[in-house]
């Protein structure tokens, strides 16, 4: 199994994750666009998602809906930049409704080698008081728990 690396540096408002997945590119891909994959890993695994919109193309807007057992409901929301591919990656904006105007720049890339596929996530905040806000809410577990559901969601796809 991977290990998810989370880094934030004291004084820049960016988080960077990585995890290499033990699956091609292209599955990993299709696991971060099909919105049918998407519920399946993304968050922790006490919640429940749903999606309202899934546009990814350029200018194209997403938003889901993550509800937890007491039935509290969290939205998120954002904007896609440039057209989603394998080879140029993921780029769009987020956004948690809790705390809205806050918004941070996400890009996403996949680079396959033997087999295995790396994700790099770079987030870009507007402040390191937005990045630590992200932090203090408990962001890293639910990327961590993420992680190991796409791992496990992976897997499953290879029939292993």
């Amino acid at each position: 199994m991977g290990k998810t690396e989370i880094t934030a540096e004291p004084g820049i408002p960016q988080i960077v994750t990585e995890r290499e997945f033990e699956a091609p590119r292209d599955l990993v891909f299709r696991a971060y666009t099909d919105p049918d994959l998407i519920v399946r890993w993304l968050g922790p695994r006490d919640l429940t998602m749903r999606w309202d919109r899934h546009e990814p193309r350029d200018g194209g807007r997403w938003r889901y809906v993550s509800v937890d057992p007491a039935g509290h409901e969290h939205g998120f929301h954002g904007v896609f930049h440039g057209a989603p591919s394998v080879d140029g990656g993921i780029v769009q904006t987020f956004e948690y409704e809790g705390v809205p105007g806050h918004v941070a720049l996400e890009t996403v890339t996949f680079t396959e080698a033997d087999g295995r596929t790396l994700v790099r996530s770079v987030s870009g905040f507007q402040s390191v008081e937005d990045r630590d806000g992200m932090i203090a809410s408990g962001a890293e577990y639910g990327v961590r728990e993420s992680s190991e559901r796409l791992e496990e969601l992976l897997a499953d796809l290879q029939g292993r």
